[in-house]
């Protein structure tokens, strides 16, 4: 018998969201706006599509009814407006050219930057972690890895104080 994740609360029922061992989590109104988003990306990097064009596939899609749609349009318009200086921003982490990494690698790592530098309501250990849980998804057997780490460096850029804050807690 699978047992809670947490600790029963007086009553017997599971205290917060935990969820029987080895039951998925449903996925937040985030999370889907940014698998769409890389979807998205994806296509537009594939297809050479127009950004508008790939947002109305995208909002076609049955996930994007349970997607933050604010969320999604900003990343998926955000990330395609602002490809170069996104690019600018990770390459000294890459170890290859931009054009050498996959579409979806290029795609999560753009997300994640755009995360870093926009979207500064969401802590920069949670832009990289949804990162790394897109590249797990939808990438390659270690490509997490590679995110992860480009990421962890990039942020250090991006937000030197919330990551030197964070450091400063741990020691």
């Amino acid at each position: 018998m699978n047992a809670p994740l947490s600790k029963p609360a007086p009553g017997g029922k599971p205290r917060g969201n935990a969820t029987p061992a080895g039951a998925p989590r449903p996925k937040s109104a985030r999370r889907r706006s940014r698998e769409l988003a890389l979807q998205g990306l994806y296509e537009w990097q594939v297809g050479q599509a127009d950004s508008h064009v790939v947002e109305a596939h995208m909002r076609e899609q049955e996930d994007h009814a349970k997607c933050d749609t604010a969320h999604f349009s900003a990343l998926l318009h955000g990330c395609i407006a602002q490809v170069a200086a996104l690019d600018a921003v990770l390459t000294p982490h890459l170890d290859r050219r931009v054009q050498e990494l996959s579409p979806v690698e290029h795609g999560v790592l753009l997300i994640g930057a755009y995360e870093l530098q926009h979207c500064l309501d969401v802590p920069y250990k949670v832009a990289i972690n949804e990162a790394v849980e897109l590249a797990k998804s939808f990438g390659g057997t270690d490509g997490h890895k590679y995110v992860n780490g480009v990421l962890d460096k990039a942020a250090a850029d991006l937000r030197p104080a919330e990551v030197a804050a964070q450091r400063n807690r741990r020691t």
